[in-house]
């Protein structure tokens, strides 16, 4: 009984393990450490700010409003928009590259005119060389009057004549203008008046260059309100009444 006792006395005391000498200790980490080792959150935080960053540089810049917009007729004095090749509805009509012009030069276009490339650039020199120089005491030309631009038709409307000009998209008919100083000029009451008419006649014999057709209130009973310009192709000069 006594031995149990004794037993019982000794496994009843606490165990003390020695530990070893050299125990496992964890080793120092360095600064330095991979993203495997940072905690989930923090990890996470670091990939989205790469992500972000990475997206920002490929991401395009905003490009200049000019890029991606074609010139008209690849001058940029000429304002208005490429428009799709037009078929005539009469055999001979029709324009293969025609461009609807708003503006040339600054001096803007009552209407849109639709016409070709050579017929807009010669619009464009008759402007500078003719029209506002033709109005440089009283402003300049601010605005033409268009009163006929393409059109599918014969030559003033005649049953049995050719193909029109306009019918080509080489053409265009200007009745009048507005000056700088804001005064209206029409060709049916300034052509043979003291104050518009020499301005107009100067701008009619600049028009003979630019144009191979030029038409005005002396040329016959259909032009006596309007200008008619044309770059007809079959002339070998210009034909100016």
């Amino acid at each position: 009984m006594i031995r149990w006792v004794v037993v019982l006395a000794v496994l009843a005391q606490p165990v003390q393990a020695n530990a070893p000498a050299d125990s496992l200790r964890p080793v120092a980490r360095s600064v330095a450490i991979s993203v495997a080792e940072v905690p989930a959150q923090a990890a996470s935080t670091e990939v989205k700010k790469e992500r972000k960053g990475l997206f920002s540089a490929l991401r395009p810049k905003n490009r200049p409003k000019s890029v991606g917009q074609a010139k008209i007729c690849g001058d940029p004095a000429l304002d208005g928009k490429i428009v799709a090749p037009i078929q005539g509805t009469i055999r001979g009509c029709g324009v293969a590259a025609p461009v609807r012009l708003t503006s040339v030069s600054g001096v803007a276009l009552s209407r849109p005119a639709i016409m070709d490339c050579t017929t807009a650039k010669a619009l464009k020199k008759w402007i500078k060389t003719g029209a506002q120089p033709a109005l440089s005491k009283r402003g300049g030309v601010k605005s033409l009057d268009v009163v006929a631009h393409y059109a599918c038709r014969t030559r003033n409307n005649q049953k049995g004549a050719k193909i029109s000009e306009h019918g080509k998209g080489r053409a265009i008919d200007i009745a009048g203008m507005t000056a700088g100083d804001g005064s209206q000029i029409t060709l049916l009451k300034g052509w043979n008046s003291r104050r518009d008419g020499p301005a107009l006649k100067k701008m009619w014999r600049a028009a003979c260059g630019p144009f191979g057709t030029v038409l005005g209130p002396n040329s016959n009973r259909f032009h006596l309100d309007h200008f008619h310009f044309d770059t007809a192709r079959y002339r070998s000069g210009p034909y100016c009444r």
